[in-house]
């Protein structure tokens, strides 16, 4: 009866094997892969001098989508795969694009900090004159200078390298005033013995969360959100 489970086990395993790997080939074939990209900050530790305190809490912050400065025909593109006869595949995000993808990231950052951060995402040139009117005591935005992750696929090993750059832009629209600019950067590579879209949109996921924390590393940056929301 044991030999029988572990037959049928062995022929199910070797199904879902070979299932996924048709998966991959006709996504190649097809000419694209397509993944998601997302921070949720859940596991972000929160700086004690960035957090929210009673003054803070209430003020609303407002965030822009992300303006995306890269030099692509389609800005949807956020890396590509290396196949293994040398041909290179695109890889798109499925679901949001990258600029609204970081300032989802950024808000649910902040909110994890306590703050007051507008569900809605709104649109912002990043001039200083066009800054959205409404009762956000700060908005924040940027742009996305560099993001990808490439995949190179080996026969049993594949490797991965993710690279970020932003930058974050900090404004008081009542005052129309700039109140901060910092550019940060994340870069990681990993080997692994599996390949699947999810774990390039993994690698760019964790990327994006360390260059969101990196750039409230900086205390210049919690003290002008502090002062801008208190005055």
């Amino acid at each position: 009866m044991k030999n029988i489970y572990l037959q049928v086990l062995k022929k199910v395993t070797v199904f879902v094997l070979i299932t996924f790997g048709m998966f991959l080939s006709v996504a190649a074939a097809a000419g694209f892969y397509s993944t998601n990209m997302q921070y949720g900050a859940e596991k972000a530790v929160i700086p004690e001098y960035l957090k929210a305190g009673e003054k803070t809490r209430g003020a609303i912050i407002s965030i822009a989508e992300f303006t995306d400065k890269r030099q692509l025909d389609d800005t949807k593109i956020i890396g590509q795969v290396r196949e293994r006869d040398d041909t290179r595949v695109s890889v798109f995000t499925r679901g949001l694009i990258p600029g609204r993808a970081v300032a989802n990231g950024i808000k649910h950052y902040l909110k994890k900090a306590g703050y007051n951060v507008a569900d809605r995402i709104v649109q912002w040139d990043l001039k200083r004159e066009t800054m959205p009117k409404g009762n956000a005591k700060v908005i924040i935005s940027g742009t996305i200078d560099s993001m990808e992750v490439t995949c190179w696929r080996g026969v049993f090993s594949h490797s991965y390298k993710t690279k970020i750059k932003l930058t974050i832009i900090l404004a008081a629209p009542a005052k129309g005033k700039m109140l901060y600019k910092r550019k940060v950067e994340s870069t990681s590579s990993k080997n692994g013995a599996s390949f699947s879209e999810g774990e390039m949109g993994g690698q760019l996921s964790a990327a994006l969360g360390d260059a969101i924390e990196n750039a409230f590393e900086d205390k210049e940056v919690a003290q002008e959100i502090k002062e801008a929301i208190t005055k």
